[in-house]
């Protein structure tokens, strides 16, 4: 069977309520950094494993769509919106292999600590079949890969046995299965953060895009004055 040799496709998924640089900035350091073709953001239409998002899809996809505006390596899929019912990854993936095809890599990215609950999510050791997870190390986490597997849970790191890579050109090799840690620069944004803060009538400048921020304005999301 020939390998894959076309540049992965990276996904990273969130509420996105609202987006803002540190999703950036996470976003284009993984384009980079992993060798990507392309990264698709991915907002969820009903995230499983946290409350209901302050906004409505509707606002949080475009919110989106004018974050990576003029940006090529960035991308903003509506999978989990157009889809009804809740955003578990499995699905979301298992929809995008329908459409790209069972051969090309797809890589999704997640925070050192959401990979640390992957055993909780839903038909998560299917994700593997799937695609590979590139992990995150955030601010506030050690740096990860390099003290797996004492910091995880026995069943997830018995599923990462033979799964970790050690370079990103491993990623094009083969359509899923792999694991890659990789550091990010730490930025201290959260969207709870600017939430807080526009819900208080403080402004939210710089931590996020300005057409975002005039887009929160424009909607009076958050209950205050985005500015």
């Amino acid at each position: 069977m020939k390998l894959p040799t076309e540049a992965p496709i990276g996904l990273l998924g969130g509420t996105f309520d609202p987006i803002h640089f540190g999703h950036l900035r996470l976003a284009e350091e993984a384009h980079e950094t992993l060798g990507l073709g392309q990264l698709r953001l991915v907002p969820a239409g009903e995230p499983p494993h946290r409350g209901t998002p302050r906004s409505p899809a509707e606002d949080r996809l475009a919110m989106a769509r004018l974050a990576v505006e003029g940006n090529s390596r960035l991308a903003v899929d509506d999978i989990e919106i157009r889809h009804r019912g809740p955003s578990y990854s499995v699905l979301t993936l298992t929809r995008l292999r329908e459409e790209i095809g069972t051969d090309h890599p797809l890589v999704l990215l997640l925070g050192a600590d959401a990979f640390e609950g992957l055993a909780t999510w839903h038909r998560w050791t299917d994700i593997f079949d799937l695609a590979h997870i590139a992990v995150a190390n955030r601010p506030g986490y050690a740096p990860h890969g390099r003290r797996w597997p004492e910091v995880l849970s026995p069943e997830l790191a018995k599923a990462c046995e033979g799964r970790v890579f050690k370079s990103a050109d491993q990623l094009r090799a083969s359509p899923a299965g792999g694991i890659l840690p990789f550091d990010m620069t730490p930025l201290a944004i959260s969207a709870t953060l600017i939430r807080d803060l526009l819900h208080h009538g403080h402004s939210a400048r710089y931590l996020l895009p300005d057409p975002v921020l005039d887009y929160i304005a424009a909607r009076q999301l958050y209950g205050g004055s985005a500015s």
